[in-house]
């Protein structure tokens, strides 16, 4: 099962894209609707809500008069959260039992309007922000819901930025064109990503790709940190570090996010294999769990386990690593080391590239990997780094 967070700002377009979506089979949970269901007559939340705030919140036939429930709350920020209090966890509820109910094939697209807001982008395999420009999102809501340019402008300042949207955004929709624009993006996304990211969690699997070298990308930093959110919420808090070429600001390299994750021990590794893959990070096994180490060091000391993101458009290779061990150590030197020395960048990214050229043919980058072993000894040398040897 996918699980996608689909979120925008008020008057960005989100409603096509949920809807295109849901044409194309995903299970669409909407947040809105399910927190008017938990509200309805009849239901333990408008029994909450009336306890909390008075009978003057009923309309004449008993349903919730959200006009009146407003003007109590929204100029109030106790009684916001008194509301809250009652509505989120309902809505929360019945989102997980949807989910449950979903197919292990499901795509479940959770259309949630805070997404940013509530800090649960983390949550989902992959965030979905839609976006339109400002004016034309004021266009849209005094023309198609009558709201006044002041009142427009705004509840659009009220909720979350641009920026703080696209911190949190794996795909970036930009609807402020005619919708057959944004539904040809959608259409693109399910038949791409979609619908192969799906398989590839629930098959345990990954795309390869060779070792194409390319130049540094400066939003490298900030993919990785979504990605290690993620892997972070998967494992239960434990300690995650971004590693690798990726990491270091400037150097050409793979595109490929190198991330660690430490555990305890390697029977800990183990148990949270199958939470990992879940997360879509599934296990490798065999020669991909080799790990380059100084001459005469033990290997029990060095091993770890490798998993790999299922996203087919986000590479990520996942060392799990016993923290503090050697291993773990090494990695983080070796980042810190090449990022303090511009000399070393220079000499591994002209090493990359010529590998990167002569391996072109090798779909796993395995060989690529291999023949920067000598390059990656003599600079654990430089370093001065030999941990975990047994003489």
């Amino acid at each position: 099962m996918l699980r996608v967070g689909l979120s925008g700002g008020i008057g960005s377009g989100k409603s096509t894209v949920a809807g295109r979506l849901a044409e194309h089979g995903a299970v669409l949970i909407d947040s809105d609707k399910l927190a008017r269901e938990v509200v309805e007559p009849g239901t333990e939340g408008l029994a909450q809500i009336v306890e909390a705030f008075g009978q003057d919140v009923l309309d004449e036939h008993g349903a919730l008069n959200r006009g009146a429930l407003a003007a109590k709350v929204f100029t109030d920020e106790a009684s916001r959260k008194i509301l809250n209090g009652i509505v989120h966890p309902k809505v929360g509820a019945r989102t997980a039992e949807l989910i449950a109910a979903a197919a292990p094939d499901a795509v479940v697209v959770h259309d949630i309007p805070l997404l940013v807001e509530n800090g649960v982008a983390p949550a989902y395999h992959l965030v979905v922000i839609v976006h339109a420009d400002q004016d034309e999102r004021v266009r849209r809501l005094t023309t198609s819901r009558g709201m006044s340019e002041t009142d427009a402008r705004n509840r659009i300042a009220s909720q979350a930025s641009d920026e703080q949207r696209r911190a949190v955004a794996d795909v970036w929709l930009d609807n402020s064109g005619t919708p057959d624009l944004v539904l040809a993006a959608v259409d693109e996304l399910w038949a791409d990503r979609l619908v192969p990211y799906e398989a590839n969690i629930r098959l345990r699997r990954f795309t390869p790709s060779g070792p194409k070298v390319v130049p540094y990308d400066g939003t490298w930093p900030v993919q990785a940190a979504r990605v290690a959110n993620r892997i972070a919420l998967a494992s239960g808090g434990l300690t995650v570090e971004h590693i690798g070429s990726t990491a270091v600001p400037g150097l050409a390299a793979k595109d490929v996010l190198d991330f660690q994750l430490g555990v305890p021990s390697l029977e800990v590794a183990d148990e949270l294999a199958e939470r990992l893959g879940d997360a879509g990070f599934p296990r490798l096994t065999g020669t991909y769990e080799d790990t380059p180490k100084p001459a005469g060091a033990d290997p029990e000391l060095w091993r770890k386990r490798v998993h790999v993101g299922a996203d087919p458009r986000r590479r990520v290779n996942l060392h799990v690593r016993v923290e503090g061990g050697p291993g773990w150590e090494w990695a983080l030197r070796f980042r810190d080391w090449l990022r303090a020395n511009p000399d070393e960048v220079a000499d591994y990214q002209e090493l990359k590239v010529g590998l990167a050229a002569e391996h072109a043919s090798d779909g796993t980058a395995l060989a690529y990997g291999d023949a920067k072993e000598p390059w990656m000894a003599a600079a654990s040398e430089r370093m001065g780094y030999s941990g975990g040897q047994t003489s």
